[in-house]
């Protein structure tokens, strides 16, 4: 691997671990990631990538979630979704205020 293609890694995997613990408080995990409202908000956030970045993309299942809440609830979620035949992971933020619904902070390739 070259020095330029590592240091994208180890930037991208910087902001992934920084995105859901430095947020301003303590995350703490998801306890049912069955729950119907983790999963609409999972699903939110698929839609919503998938709207933004034009591609198919299907909502297949929560793989890690955890929450903090501070100024409405942040949820970081790592979910499993199928893009060209593919099973990814992708890294989700989700912001819910209750005035705003829900709002799209991040999607991106989890690993």
């Amino acid at each position: 691997m070259n020095t330029r293609a590592l240091f994208f890694v180890l930037t991208v995997l910087a902001v992934v671990s920084a995105t859901c613990s430095v947020k301003g408080g303590d995350y703490k995990p998801i306890p049912d990631l069955h729950d119907p409202h983790v999963q609409e908000i999972a699903k939110f956030a698929v839609t919503e990538a998938g709207k933004q970045s034009g591609e198919r993309l299907k909502y297949i299942k929560i793989v890690k979630g955890e929450y903090v809440v501070e100024d409405g609830t942040n949820y970081c979620l790592v979910i499993t979704v199928l893009s060209k035949e593919l099973m990814t992971d992708y890294l989700a933020v989700v912001m819910e205020k209750p005035q705003a619904h829900y709002s799209l902070s991040l999607f991106m390739l989890a690993y």
